[in-house]
């Protein structure tokens, strides 16, 4: 089977949707000739037109809230917010109109839009462009938020949230772009709200997403040599979130570990480890633990800004405690 970027996955899903539904048109800034700002859009324009991949002003207040009405009037936008940092002018019209309409017109209204955007530390781009804001999202109810870690999870799930008839926030890390993976040629989806199960173990279950999934398998694999069998679940989709999946894993292993990129106030690990705490409490043989970033604004120092992110040494060592 054939092995693409994620990059490239990405703009197959985009691509797909555009083909198989006229409504669907993206907007974003510099999202035509130039592609965006990490490819994913590259050559839409050119196959659809300037009228379906519409470049935009650097407004991204603005970007959202065109989005909002083109969704209210039966359009499919796919919007593409540079970093998700940027996200943060656009709260008004994602938490207070995107989220809500559909529940305060009692379904009469819907907003069927999909917010791209690329979040996650790693390139030296300091503060402002090296978060992780998810957990703002996942805190709005009527909010989807999507986070891949393979490029065959970031097609099937991106096309299933064009789909979709709720707005989606679906965040891409900058660092996964290039990564290579099997990705099938004939059309399939994915489910939102469904985990997966990255590698079964029987000692310890770690729960993360994104890029750190990548960082927990090489971890479980390094402890395999240890005789530590640990069991990695994959979230993919944050809100709403794969109970079942977690619970199921936690009641076999009796520990868990949270890793995540967020900060660790407040994180999203807080969440997972307090639906653990009242779900599973009976089966935990230890305390669920969790690795996450530094609470500090992420630094442009390369030494620093690895200092501050989760790595393998410390899901390592925090585990091997946990076993002991």
């Amino acid at each position: 089977m054939r092995e693409i970027t994620f990059s490239q996955a990405l703009n197959e899903a985009i691509r797909e949707e555009m083909i198989r539904d006229k409504k669907v048109f993206l907007m974003g800034e510099d999202i035509g000739l130039h592609g965006g700002a990490f490819g994913v859009t590259k050559n839409l324009v050119k196959e659809f037109g300037s009228e379906r991949v519409r470049n935009s002003p650097l407004s991204e207040a603005g970007i959202a809230g065109i989005a909002v009405g083109a969704a209210l009037l039966d359009m499919k936008p796919v919007v593409e917010f540079m970093f998700v940092d940027f996200t943060t002018i656009a709260m008004d019209q994602i938490i207070n109109q995107a989220a809500k309409i559909r529940y305060m017109t009692g379904g009469q209204a819907k907003v069927p839009a999909v917010f791209r955007t690329q979040g996650g530390a790693g390139t030296g781009s300091a503060a402002q462009h090296s978060q992780s804001l998810e957990n703002l999202f996942c805190y709005i109810p009527g909010l989807i938020v999507v986070m891949p870690s393979t490029p065959y999870n970031a097609k099937g799930l991106l096309k299933s949230s064009i789909r979709n008839p709720n707005p989606v926030v679906f965040i891409e890390h900058k660092l996964l772009y290039a990564k290579k993976g099997v990705v099938p040629e004939e059309e399939y989806l994915l489910p939102l709200g469904k985990a997966n199960l990255m590698k079964k173990g029987q000692n310890i279950t770690f729960i993360s997403y994104s890029r750190m999934v990548h960082v927990a398998l090489d971890a479980a694999e390094q402890l395999t040599q240890e005789g530590i069998d640990a069991e990695v679940i994959d979230l993919q989709t944050l809100s709403p979130i794969d109970k079942e999946t977690i619970f199921q894993s936690v009641q076999k292993t009796g520990k868990c570990l949270t890793i995540e990129e967020d900060c660790k106030s407040s994180g999203f690990g807080a969440e997972v480890s307090a639906l653990i705490g009242e779900e599973c409490f009976d089966y935990l043989d230890a305390p669920v633990r969790r690795i996450a970033a530094a609470d500090v604004p992420v630094p442009f120092a390369a030494s620093l800004e690895f200092e501050a992110l989760p790595d393998v040494d410390k899901i390592m060592k925090t585990a091997k405690m946990m076993l002991s």
